[in-house]
């Protein structure tokens, strides 16, 4: 009896063991275990061809993209530890800002309706050799970063200064950016000179590289008026050296210019292409005044220019030839520039108006459509920066940085081209999740990663010395 007993303890044991593993083999086939899911009655995946998936949604796992397609498709292939509901959703990849000074949201409205140049240098450069610090940078950077994430902004490219304070507001509030360490001739918040910020910006690069997927430090000289040939020529030396890219101000205006051609007898461009600052990777922004001849320079050099429509409008720097430089095959994404001349951060805004601004300057209605404006935002702009590969569109193996669009608000009502409706009405209060690595950083509109109110506790303080100083005559 003792020996049948045991026996049939066995017996159970050894199926109970071929059960389990039966079960992990079938849900292993079946793809149980990963992450996420994100359903959308729309899946706008900006991939080559633009498809637009009805009933769709992204499998997600390990921060990246696994599988997109049809909902009732992707739940029969994979069942997730969490699943985004997506009525009344639109599912895109995320909006990537291109150039941003994301501190400078500590300085929106200081110095309105005034040219470039009087803007910086009677009120801009001042007002950060007084106010700005590590500190400053911290506070004015969260600020951003929750505008931007409020808004469906996965990505952003940044110049300013204190870096390691920008990356460490990155890490922290899950974003994705390229960090830039500002060069500049003169001193500034945190160097003495050109020559103490390109040593200091090494340090920072050394500090960053690798230590965190989401945060590329890269190497920011301001401008060629406010830098010279050899102290440009020593950035991009450095950033050879780093192997990291240049983020710099180029062609943005008349004033620039007059004073390239009056200080290196050439344009900003052809100055910067003489002596090699092209050869490495560069993303140049604004580029309102480009050549016939430059356009194509831009093109083989692949420069990522990106435009800023409302900051260029706001301070009259002109219209730039988006069209032909698309048609050109430049790389061109779109960005806010600052808050300090924008005076937002709202991407939805800044591909309403770089789609107007082409046709009315143009006097034609077809040129840059929804679509294109669309690819600007996320899977061009991702390729201006040089993360084309990695986010930018919601197909397998990409980076899961990806948005949901309420269709809940009026404006939605009726729907009829969804990439026309996202470029012409969508704004940034009709976004509801935004994701990052896989990872939530807003859920129905609140966000999770960021406290709103210490922010604006600590925004206004520093807000209020600054009004008692300059405002106080």
């Amino acid at each position: 009896m003792r020996l049948w007993l045991c026996f049939c303890i066995s017996m159970i044991l050894l199926t109970s063991t071929c059960k389990s593993k039966e079960e992990t083999a079938s849900s292993e086939a079946a793809g149980l275990g990963i992450d996420l899911i994100v359903e959308g009655d729309y899946v706008v995946t900006m991939d080559e061809l633009g498809t637009v998936i009805e009933a769709g949604a992204v499998a997600i796992d390990k921060g990246q993209i696994v599988a997109t397609g049809k909902a009732i498709e992707i739940h029969e292939r994979y069942v997730a530890r969490e699943v985004i509901t997506g009525e009344n959703r639109i599912v895109l990849p995320g909006l990537i800002n291109g150039h941003s000074h994301a501190a400078m949201t500590l300085f929106r409205g200081i110095a309105d309706d005034l040219a470039l140049m009087e803007w910086l240098n009677d009120y801009i450069f001042p007002a950060e050799v007084e106010f700005v610090d590590a500190e400053f940078v911290r506070v004015g950077t969260e600020l951003a970063c929750w505008e931007m994430i409020r808004g469906g902004t996965t990505t952003f490219v940044d110049m300013y200064y204190f870096p390691d304070a920008v990356a460490e507001v990155v890490v922290a509030c899950g974003m994705r950016a390229f960090v830039a360490s500002t060069v500049i001739g003169q001193k500034s918040p945190d160097a003495e000179n050109a020559e103490d910020s390109i040593e200091k910006g090494l340090q920072f690069i050394a500090r960053w590289q690798g230590r965190n997927s989401r945060v590329t430090p890269i190497f920011g000289p301001h401008a060629n008026y406010t830098l010279s040939e050899a102290q440009l020529r020593a950035t991009r030396v450095a950033a050879t050296q780093a192997g990291v890219p240049i983020s710099i101000h180029m062609s943005e205006s008349p004033f620039e210019l007059e004073y390239s051609k009056a200080t290196f007898g050439m344009t900003s461009i052809e100055l910067f292409d003489s002596i090699g600052f092209l050869d490495g990777p560069t993303i140049g922004a604004h580029v309102v005044w480009p050549t016939d001849t430059e356009i194509p320079m831009l093109a083989n050099r692949k420069v990522g220019v990106i435009h800023n429509p409302t900051s260029n409008m706001k301070i009259a720097s002109g219209i730039a030839p988006v069209t032909a430089m698309l048609d050109a095959g430049v790389r061109v994404g779109l960005g806010t520039d600052g808050s300090a001349s924008n005076n937002d951060l709202d991407m939805w805004e800044e591909m309403r108006l770089a789609a107007f601004l082409q046709k009315v300057d143009r006097m034609d209605p077809e040129v840059l459509p929804a679509l294109t404006v669309l690819r600007m935002a996320t899977s061009g702009g991702a390729k201006a920066i040089g993360l084309g590969d990695r986010v930018g569109r919601l197909v397998e193996g990409m980076q899961a940085d990806l948005i949901q669009v309420s269709m809940d608000d009026v404006h939605f009502v009726p729907t009829y081209d969804v990439i026309s409706h996202l470029v012409y009405v969508t704004d940034e209060q009709d976004v509801a999740t935004v994701i990052v690595d896989g990872r939530p950083l807003m859920r129905d509109g609140q966000l999770l990663t960021i406290d709103t109110a210490k922010v604006t506790s600590e925004a206004q303080d520093i807000a209020s010395r600054i009004r008692a100083s300059l405002f106080k005559k």
